[in-house]
Parts: C-alpha cells; structure tokens; sequence
C-alpha cells in the first residue's frame, strides 16, 4: 500500500482533518496527523488488513527549539507481513516551562513496547503522554532536574555532590 492509499484510507475513516500535513523531502515520507487523533489513527493502521502496521519499531520525542517553541513526536510504524514502513509525526505550540509539559495522547494501548519509548521521551525531552500507564523516568535518576535533549538545557555542575559538567 502506497502512501497516497494510506492517506485515502485515513481520510475515509477519519475525515480530511487527521492529515494535517505531509513531509515528502527526507528519506521516507512522513505523515502529519492531528495530534489528539494519534492513537486512532495507528489503531486504524495496525488493525486494518490493508496496513498491518503490527510493529512500533521507534517513538522519539522531538524540541523544534526555542525561537519555535514546538514539541512534537516521531512514530515509525512497520508492517512485517507487507515489509513496509510509515513515519507519522504530530507536534503542538508549547511554551518552555518545565512545570508544564506538552501533552500527547499514549499509543501505549495500541503498541505495547510505546511505554518504554514514552517513557524515554518524558524522561529526556519532557513530553507528557497522557494514559501512559508507567510514566516515570527510565534513564535518569527520579530526582535528575531538567530534561537534557531540550535545545534550552543547561548541564548541572554537580549531582549529589559530583561533578559532572
């Protein structure tokens, strides 16, 4: 299935706001979808005889930097029986406040291996995903302040005592 199909299949089943966009410049296009319709739409996609996008194979959070003030997420889906991938992303406006987070719907109940992946986002980006069931920190410590893979992240000097910077 091509990607013109896919987005025909979505927009029948979704109405023609789910696709908010398309990126064909990189190495494999990606599809941009309303950032509350995520979970429905890779739903559709891993149930759907016609996709079968049956494998999650990577989510990464995304900081489209301080002047632009954008967070979004990358999900590359990949159908084994039709040996085939798909890239969607989905990013919101949102401020710098490490308080609070911009916010996205989990997949987690769709793919079960997006908890882990969620998780690394929160943890290193400061993505929220709502409906997460385990959204705690994976790589660093529980009381690490700050989320190191913003663009505006300062290193600390020390940690418990430690110089690390």
């Amino acid at each position: 299935m091509m990607l013109d199909d896919i987005k025909r299949l979505l927009t029948e089943r979704f109405g023609a706001d789910v696709i908010t966009g398309e990126e064909t410049g990189g190495l494999q296009p990606a599809l941009l979808i309303a950032p509350e319709r995520i979970a429905d739409v890779c739903l559709e996609l891993r149930d759907n005889p016609a996709t079968y996008f049956d494998f999650l194979s990577c989510l990464s959070g995304v900081d489209y930097g301080v002047t632009a003030n954008r967070f979004g997420v990358v999900y590359h889906l990949a159908s084994i029986p039709y040996r085939t991938q798909l890239t969607l992303k989905i990013s919101v406006e949102h401020g710098r406040d490490t308080e609070d987070l911009p916010s996205f719907p989990t997949v987690s109940n769709v793919y079960r291996t997006a908890e882990w992946h969620e998780r690394e986002a929160y943890d290193l980006v400061g993505i929220n995903f709502e409906g997460n069931p385990d959204l705690r920190r994976i790589l660093l410590p529980d009381d690490w302040e700050g989320f190191p893979l913003r663009k505006d992240y300062k290193n600390a000097e020390y940690y418990k005592g430690i110089k690390i910077d």
